[in-house]
């Protein structure tokens, strides 16, 4: 109940705050390309309950059924100049606060998970489903998409195994130093999964 009214209070106010900014990154989203500012993909929350996260758009209208698809690399042609701009920032993943709202995110957790990435979970991975996926967590900020889709499956077990304050604390410094750093936006050579946005 605690974690949840945290998650309540600091998403609203987060919210609240940032609204500005986020009406204009609407506007320069919708003024470089054709298509709503806001996309939605179906994702795989707590339990295996599937829900819409929702997101900022930083790649061209119907992207995914273009090019690699669901796979997305640096200088992929299909991001836009606003959308680069925003995944750099991490302010495309503004609006997964209204997820958090909503009772489908938190603010700390593994990360939501395409349906099909589910499906190949082992009995074990599938442990990941037993918390609401977070908007960020322990995965996230020890190398995000640049490290293997297993290594980061198990550091958000990790995570669940071991989920107290003083490491959502810990999770919450290192992710401001990571927005600001800019790193692990792209899977590289060795990381991410084959089918990620």
């Amino acid at each position: 109940m605690i974690r949840r009214a945290l998650d309540i209070l600091v998403s609203a106010f987060v919210l609240l705050l940032s609204s500005p900014l986020l009406v204009l990154a609407m506007l320069a989203v919708r003024l470089e390309s054709a298509g709503h500012p806001i996309y939605r993909q179906r994702r795989v929350g707590r339990d295996g309950r599937p829900f819409d996260v929702i997101k900022l758009r930083t790649m061209v209208d119907g992207a995914e059924h273009l090019g690699t698809g669901l796979a997305v690399n640096e200088n992929d042609a299909r991001i836009t100049r606003v959308g680069a701009l925003l995944r750099r920032t991490s302010l495309d993943e503004l609006p997964n606060l209204l997820n958090v709202l909503r009772g489908e995110m938190s603010l700390i957790g593994p990360r939501p998970t395409l349906p099909v990435q589910v499906e190949q979970y082992t009995p074990r991975q599938r442990g990941r489903l037993a918390v609401k996926p977070g908007i960020t967590g322990w995965a996230q900020v020890n190398g995000r998409t640049a490290l293997p889709w297993s290594e980061r499956i198990e550091l958000d077990l990790f995570y669940i195994e071991h989920r107290s304050l003083a490491l959502d604390l810990r999770i919450l410094r290192r992710t401001v130093a990571m927005v600001l750093g800019g790193s692990g936006l792209y899977k590289g050579h060795a990381g991410g999964w084959e089918g990620e946005l």
